[in-house]
This record gives structure tokens, C-alpha cells and sequence, in this order.
């Protein structure tokens, strides 16, 4: 959809659909897909006129044009009124999780709050009494908070909705800042463009082959990269609407996820890869009964590192109810690239089996037949962007095969992390060794092959252990396959400095374990995971640490946060249900001392 692009922004967008199909519906909020009652809905001549009274309430409370705007919002109708209204009044937008209920959640936000310098926060009634304790406890500072599923309450003037004003926008008026997951590190605001957005909703619409009859939906959370940028904006922008389910109804009930497909005719959603997993392992036959997944075009897989085996295991249990072979697609994006990069459409069997060891000395060789060897899923080819497969340390550019850091230029790159110029001048304006400059060094490592992108790891998530390269996913999937106590759980490997005379690096295990109480079946647990690590991956682990449910950290997103788990180890702060260490190899850490109560 070529309008779509030549457009001046995002807002341009809404208002000729409010214009030209007024009565269509731009939104469904599903709580359950199996009742009558269970979906609420919001027309594009509805989100119109509540996005001009939200518009006009920010500029009421003194919010300029650029000024930012904190969105706290359970999943719902009313983020995207808010959302629509900090563009409507030429404001940015900046999306975040809720503050919650522990102390590193409520830290996070309050590190947006703080970075993006927020003039106003916008939540709804429901959750307003939270965010007020939040924003006093924290010391957020004396920032109005308004609400935004009130609409007839929402202007402080006579001014009705119909004497606001759009704003003066172009593609290059900032829109979002796009807070990161935060795998590596404090969360950083991506900056991104109604030019970004825009670019990257075409980018979809036209992979996808989507129209104003192609709904796409999921449970995504609303203010993730993959939810917003990937399954609300395209579809809202397309005309054909974006379908919304909260993330805590699909994991409490994962099967609503696939009736919600059903019942709205949904053509392509998405998920991180342990949903699919979740989904097979949990869903029941009964569950599922007259499912029809014939209309699901595509079903997404992105966000975290790809497992064919979890993506074979979904598509032989639903084949059943109409899935097409093809429908899974691994797929590569991030919110630096205002999230789409490339996917694998159309492919039954988008994976290929590599030479471990050539992949440990970065070069991507497949090998024949069932051979021993790694399985890569193909993430496809790269759309809307210019791609360079390069040499983290040298810049030099690889040829095929040659596995390195994946650089990425073109109009969905976001405009630079918020307030970090110094960073922004490496890592959104990269040269290359030949002097080919402007682009973005995703920290991601991967390859080209064939004219696909195959993504291997993370460069500051690879583990190096004896001069060899190991990917530590690759050692916690491993781990699960053959501990079934380890379930659907999670855990994070990474290395620290030894306790030998060289201080080389040992590999450190953790993983989440739930239900085993007894010493000695931790004990021999730790043991058969230590042996796992040694014979499948030849390394030493210097300590096998088992944490409860929710020890390993992660991101909102669901990804691991290796880099924080190392320093939580080191800090002596993992509070472990049972450890295992080596002799010669590593000591325990001493927990810090505690103030006493």
C-alpha cells in the first residue's frame, strides 16, 4: 500500500479512515473468544473522536508538540485511545509496562519516566489508584495523570472534540519512543518516526499480502515492539483492524490464542517461540474441539531465538484443525529497526543443520542429510532494509557463509537511542572497513545464505570456553531435552572468571526447577546437568545453580537477561533452591550481609 508511505504521518493515516470507513471497526479487545459477550469493539470513527478529546486534554495540561507521554495501561481499548491521542496532539508517545507489583518492575518504569523526561502520564480508571502510588513512591515528580477510558469526561474546556486541531507532523516528527527490552542492560528509548512506523507498516503489508480484509491479531503485549509496531499499527493503518487479547488470558488459557483466530478470521498473528511450545504441551484435545485454523496465513515466530523442533511439534499438533504446513514462519526484527527485518513465508521447512564446529569458528556450513549438526531456522530474506553480514571486530564485510554481526540501513531504522549521542555515533551510524557508512550494528550474530538470514546468538550472550564459541541457548535447550524435570522452565548460561591460576573463563549453569524439594534428587539433578554440558558440548561448568520459578530474570518480552544474571551471580544475589560447585574451578559466592529487620 504505496498511500501508506506518501502519507505525512501516522495521524494523516487514522483520520482518512475515520473519514472513509467510519462505521468499520479499527480494534477488538477479546477477553473471551468462546462467550458472545467476550470482545468489545472500537470503529475508526469511534477512535476518531476519542483520540481528538484525549488530544485536546494533553494540550489543556500544558503538553506541546514533542513533549513526552508517558502510557501505563493495562491490555485494552483504552492504550490505543492514548496512544492515538499523543499523536493526534503531535506529542510522543511512550509505551511501557505497568509498574507492578516488585521492586526491579517499578524500577524499570520509573527509569522511562526519568530518561524520556515524561510531561504527562496516561493510564485508565481502573488502574489510576496503582499509578498514583507509583508515581509517590518513586518520586516520579509533578507530573499530571489523567485518564483515558472516560472519554466524555476527558476536556477541562467547553471545547468539545470537534475544535481540535491536527497537529503540524512529517515523517520526521518523532512519534514513539520505543523502549527496549532491556536484555543487555537499563531499558534505552528508540527513537522512531511517523516515517518509521509507516515505512515499516507498509513493509508488512506487502510481505504479508495484506488488505482491508486481513485482520491481523494476538496477545502480544501492547507495549512491546512485536505487539505494537508488528500487530496493532499495520493492521489499524491497512483498514483492516487489529485484534487484542492480554497476554495473562493466553497463559492462563493458551488455547483462547487459537480460538480468537477462529472466531475473528485472523490472517497472520504472532508469538515468542515458548508460546508454541506452551501451546503444544498444555493444549488440550477437548480444548480445541472444532477449531479451524484454516484462515491463519502465517503464524510468526520471532522475539527470541527460533527452535525448529518447538515449530515441527506445533505444526503436527494442529495440522489437524487446518493449519497449513506453511503458516510458521520464523521471522527477525528488533525495535531498533521499528521491529520487521525479514521472515521465512511460505516455507514448510525453514531450517537448515549446520557444522557445529565451523559454526564455532564463525563460518555457516550445512551438512547433509540427518548428519550430526545444529539446527538454524531460516529467518528468510531482508525487506525494507539494507543488509551487511560483518566482522564485529575488523568492520570488514563477510561474504555468504561467513558468520558475523548483522548491520542493518534503510528508512525503518529507528532515528538513535534518546539522550545517548555517544552511543548512537557506533551503533546507529557504523562504517564499514571500505568506508560504507550509516548503519545500525544490532549486537546479533548471523549469516547469509542463499539470499536468507539465518540469526545464530547475540554477541554479548556467546560464551567463550576454551577458545571455542558456544551459543548459551543452545546449552539450556539442550538441558530441557534431556532433563524432562526442567519442563517448560527456564535458565541461563553464561560465563565468569575461574578459580584457576590462568582465570579462565568457566561456564556457569542456572535453571529455574519446580516441585522437588528433596536434596538428594537436587543434587543428582545438578550432577546430570553438569554431565549433560560436558558430553554434549565438551565444557567444564564451574556451577550448576537451581532457582525457583522466576529466579531467572528476564525481560518483559520474555527474553533472558543473561548479563544481569551474571551480575546477580557475582553479587552473591541468586538466592539458589540448591548449588553445585566444582572444585578448582569456582568458589561459592557469599551473599551480601543483609541489614537485619
Amino acid at each position: 500500500m504505496a498511500d501508506i508511505v506518501i502519507a505525512r504521518s501516522v495521524t494523516a493515516v487514522l483520520l482518512g479512515h475515520a473519514e472513509n470507513i467510519p462505521g468499520k471497526t479499527a480494534a477488538t479487545f477479546v477477553t473471551d473468544p468462546l462467550r458472545d459477550d467476550g470482545a468489545s469493539r472500537l470503529t475508526y470513527a469511534e477512535l476518531d473522536r476519542q483520540a481528538r478529546a484525549v488530544a485536546l486534554r494533553l494540550r489543556a495540561a500544558g503538553v506541546g508538540t514533542g513533549d513526552r507521554v508517558l502510557l501505563l495501561h493495562p491490555a485494552g481499548l483504552a492504550f490505543l485511545t492514548a496512544f492515538a491521542g499523543c499523536l493526534y496532539a503531535g506529542a510522543v508517545a511512550v509505551p511501557s509496562s505497568l509498574p507492578g507489583r516488585y521492586r526491579h518492575e517499578r524500577y524499570r518504569v520509573a527509569r522511562i519516566a526519568d530518561d524520556a523526561g515524561v510531561t504527562a502520564i496516561l493510564t485508565d480508571t481502573a488502574t489510576r489508584a496503582d499509578v498514583e502510588a507509583w508515581t509517590a513512591e518513586d518520586a516520579v515528580g509533578d507530573v499530571p495523570l489523567l485518564v483515558t477510558d472516560v472519554v466524555d469526561d476527558l476536556p477541562d474546556t467547553d471545547a468539545g472534540a470537534g475544535d481540535w486541531t491536527p497537529p503540524e507532523l512529517s515523517h520526521d516528527s518523532v512519534a514513539v519512543l520505543q523502549y527496549t527490552s532491556g536484555s543487555t542492560g537499563d531499558p534505552k528509548g528508540v527513537v522512531i518516526t511517523h516515517g518509521n512506523l509507516l515505512h515499516n507498516s507498509a513493509n508488512l503489508i506487502g510481505v504479508l499480502g495484506l488488505d482491508e480484509h486481513t485482520p491481523l491479531g494476538g496477545w502480544i503485549p501492547h507495549f512491546h515492539d512485536m505487539g505494537l509496531m508488528g500487530l496493532i499499527l499495520p493492521p489499524l493503518m491497512s483498514g483492516a483492524g487489529t485484534v487484542m487479547m492480554s497476554p495473562s488470558t493466553f497463559l492462563k488459557r493458551p488455547h483462547l490464542w487459537l480460538h480468537m483466530i477462529d472466531r475473528f478470521g485472523i490472517h497472520t498473528s504472532a508469538a515468542p517461540d515458548f508460546a508454541y511450545e506452551l501451546c503444544t504441551r498444555r493444549i488440550t484435545d477437548a480444548q480445541i474441539e472444532g477449531l479451524d485454523l484454516s484462515r491463519l496465513r502465517y503464524a510468526v515466530d520471532g522475539s527470541e531465538p527460533v527452535r525448529p523442533s518447538v515449530l515441527d511439534h506445533f505444526r503436527a499438533r494442529f495440522a489437524g484443525h487446518g493449519l497449513r504446513p506453511d503458516a510458521l514462519s520464523p521471522c527477525y526484527g528488533m525495535a531498533e529497526a521499528t521491529l520487521f527485518v525479514s521472515g521465512a513465508l511460505d516455507a514448510p521447512h525453514g531450517a537448515r543443520r549446520v557444522d557445529v564446529d565451523r559454526l564455532e569458528h564463525h563460518e555457516f556450513r550445512p551438512v547433509e542429510g540427518d548428519g550430526p549438526g545444529r539446527l538454524v531456522a531460516a529467518c528468510g530474506p531482508v525487506t525494507g532494509a539494507e543488509i551487511r553480514i560483518v566482522d564485529p571486530g575488523t568492520h570488514r564485510v563477510l561474504p555468504d557463509g561467513g558468520v558475523g554481526e548483522i548491520w542493518l540501513r534503510g528508512p525503518v531504522i529507528g532515528h538513535g537511542y534518546w539522550n545517548r549521542e555517544t552511543t548512537n555515533a557506533t551503533e546507529f551510524r557504523a562504517t564499514t572497513a571500505d568506508g560504507d557508512t550509516g548503519y545500525l550494528r544490532t549486537g546479533d550474530l548471523g549469516t547469509l545464505h542463499e539470499g536468507e538470514l539465518y540469526v545464530t546468538g547475540r554477541i554479548k550472550d556467546v560464551v567463550i570456553v576454551r577458545g571455542r564459541n558456544l551459543y548459551p541457548q543452545d546449552i539450556e535447550h539442550e538441558l530441557r531435552v534431556q532433563q524432562p524435570e526442567l519442563g517448560t522452565l527456564v535458565g541461563a548460561c553464561f560465563t565468569v572468571p575461574g578459580d584457576t591460576a590462568d582465570r579462565e573463563d568457566v561456564l556457569v549453569v542456572t535453571h529455574e526447577v519446580r516441585g522437588i524439594k528433596e536434596e538428594d534428587r537436587l543434587r543428582r539433578l545438578a550432577a546430570d546437568m553438569r554431565l549433560t554440558v560436558a558430553r554434549e558440548f565438551g565444557a567444564p561448568v564451574g556451577a550448576v545453580l537451581l532457582l525457583r520459578p522466576g529466579g531467572v530474570r528476564r525481560t518483559t518480552s520474555g527474553k533472558i537477561q543473561r548479563s544481569a544474571m551474571r551480575e546477580l551471580f557475582r553479587s552473591g544475589l541468586l538466592e539458589p533452591t540448591y548449588a553445585d560447585y566444582q572444585d578448582g574451578l569456582l568458589r561459592p559466592v557469599p551473599a551480601p550481609e543483609r541489614a537485619a529487620a
